[in-house]
């Protein structure tokens, strides 16, 4: 079973933040999710909504946004008085660089908000960490953003989240898992995916007796907000 620090520790510090991903390296993950947007100058940062209402309580689009611009923001943060801001993933990678076995990257382009977002992030970690290449597995809810990403290359690893389970639309993209929220995900869509050579790798589960339960009926891993519960250090 593979646990990915959803968002990093989210559940016990800001979501995709610095701090977020440094616990959960402490905490002794080795599986990690987290989500991409670009600012207005192209900088790849870390973020999981469009706009930072529910981050800072301020209703700005990160794609409006310089990076400068967006570090001037602080996130609420209600697990400490540290001031924590939006990262780039070119901050976030070192973080998490250490025993590292599956970084899982969503793209966030619903109707290509951002143009050319799949090969900036290609290009940028061939430049910022080219070694964690083979451990990259790349997840988005835009569909077109997934065939995007596979033709610009034919390796990279792709998890294919969705709502709705297509089978023919999972294998079209050649991915290598199928990624669903753990209340659509059923024994027989688990089976037809490992009929055809696809991992199942649920969200978001922070009860470890349903985890069991999930991992019984052979999903493959979950993403959790709650990794310490799932993990430890050696």
């Amino acid at each position: 079973m593979i646990y990915f620090a959803h968002r990093g520790a989210s559940g016990l510090r800001p979501q995709n933040t610095l701090s977020a991903f440094a616990l959960a390296r402490e905490l002794g993950a080795t599986a990690y999710e987290l989500d991409v947007h670009l600012t207005q100058d192209q900088w790849t940062v870390v973020h999981h909504d469009y706009s930072l209402k529910d981050t800072t309580g301020m209703d700005v689009q990160i794609k409006d946004l310089t990076l400068s611009q967006l570090q001037k923001y602080p996130l609420i943060n209600r697990f400490s008085g540290d001031v924590c801001t939006v990262p780039t993933l070119r901050d976030v990678l070192p973080v998490i660089q250490e025993e590292l076995q599956i970084l899982n990257i969503e793209i966030k382009n619903d109707g290509n908000l951002y143009p050319g977002i799949e090969a900036s992030l290609l290009e940028k970690l061939e430049l910022y960490a080219p070694e964690l290449l083979p451990k990259l597995l790349i997840s988005s809810f835009d569909y077109e953003t997934l065939v995007r990403v596979r033709k610009l290359n034919k390796n990279v690893k792709i998890g294919h989240l969705c709502r709705q389970f297509d089978l023919a639309k999972t294998l079209a993209l050649g991915a290598s898992s199928l990624h669903m929220n753990h209340t659509r995900i059923t024994p027989p869509i688990i089976a037809a995916c490992h009929q055809n050579g696809l991992k199942v790798f649920v969200y978001t589960v922070n009860d470890p007796a349903l985890a069991t339960t999930l991992q019984a009926q052979g999903v493959d891993g979950i993403f959790t907000d709650r990794v310490d519960l799932f993990v430890k250090k050696p």
